[in-house]
């Protein structure tokens, strides 16, 4: 099976590969899964250069995202010939990744592909979308609602922030994309923005503790000063989602927003998430959540090709979502 090894030399080198690897390199697992598709996420491109942070032992095939059918079963819920998606747990970081031709998992981190989405649309969404879904559940869960008031979404060209955009369009939400990509513009208003706001305008006076209150909640990909940019300008009683810390992991701010305006902050795990609530939003993303148009803007890739962008996410010059491309 061809597979995208990532090692480890004596030197602490890290190399890069296509490889053809026997099945045996498998973990143990209830589920042998032929991959038709894959993605490429953030967390994949760190691992694919070996970060301590993501990668645990080598050799490692990264790849936290897979679709496609069950080959081998020990779960009656999931016979043969099942149809599953597989997002986050350890898949990709401390286990055996999706950008392989099969993967072996655990039965309790499969769900079945709905039956409204193809597998390579589930991987257009894939745990970006996931992510994305699970932020509006948050504001949704907090009463922020379309008719609450504006919406930022911070890292609007990414894969999250760009899927964000079109969910909340599409329930009616009004948003304001927060990119420093403006070229981006007019696809980030063709994807459902009223408003695209620079970094800069967003975070506006920095050495305040609280900002003009003009948006209803937020999501945050990226953390850092933009996070606490989008808690000083929340309303009354608004919230905040945040889910990315690819500007900064800190939070350096006053706790006047949670207690003068009541301003929620909701922390969003996607690797972990529960079996129940991986099902209730996969439901969504193949419902009311599944954008129009789903697969514009995203990128078909073959594993030859996930090198090169690899380094070009790492640098920040990647927009929207890739998918990697397994079957023949």
């Amino acid at each position: 099976m061809r597979c995208y090894l990532i090692q480890q030399l004596d030197d602490d080198s890290i190399t890069q590969s296509i490889s053809d690897q026997p099945e045996e390199q498998l973990p143990e697992g209830d589920l042998l899964v032929q991959v038709d598709w894959s993605s490429l996420n953030y967390k994949d491109a760190l691992a694919a250069t070996g970060h301590p942070g993501v990668v645990r032992n080598f050799p490692h095939v990264p790849g936290i995202d897979a679709a496609g059918t069950v080959l081998q079963s020990s779960d009656p819920d999931l016979p043969t010939g099942s149809q599953v998606v597989v997002t986050g747990r350890d898949m990709g970081s401390g286990r055996w990744g999706g950008w392989s031709e099969r993967i072996r998992v655990p039965a309790d981190w499969a769900v079945p592909l709905p039956v409204s989405l193809s597998a390579r649309e589930s991987m257009e969404l894939g745990t970006a979308g996931f992510t994305a879904a699970q932020c509006i559940e948050a504001l949704e869960l907090n009463n922020v609602v379309p008719a609450s008031g504006p919406i930022a979404v911070t890292g609007a060209s990414g894969g999250v922030g760009s899927l964000a955009i079109r969910m909340l369009s599409g329930l009616g939400y009004e948003v304001i994309a927060v990119s420093r990509k403006a070229e981006m513009s007019s696809q980030l208003q063709a994807w459902g923005a009223a408003e695209c706001w620079t970094p800069e305008q967003l975070v506006d006076k920095p050495d305040r503790p609280l900002l003009k209150a003009d948006l209803a909640g937020a999501v945050d990909t990226v953390g850092g000063d933009m996070l606490v940019a989008t808690l000083r300008r929340c309303q009354q009683r608004g919230c905040v989602a945040a889910c990315g810390m690819a500007a900064s992991e800190r939070l350096e701010m006053t706790v006047f927003p949670f207690i003068l305006r009541g301003v929620r902050l909701a922390g969003i795990d996607s690797a972990m998430a529960p079996g129940e609530v991986r099902q209730q939003i996969w439901q969504r993303l193949a419902g009311d959540l599944k954008p129009a148009q789903l697969g514009e803007g995203v990128k078909a890739l073959k594993l030859e090709q996930l090198e090169e962008t690899v380094d070009q996410m790492l640098a920040g010059t990647t927009t929207g979502r890739h998918i990697v491309q397994l079957s023949p």
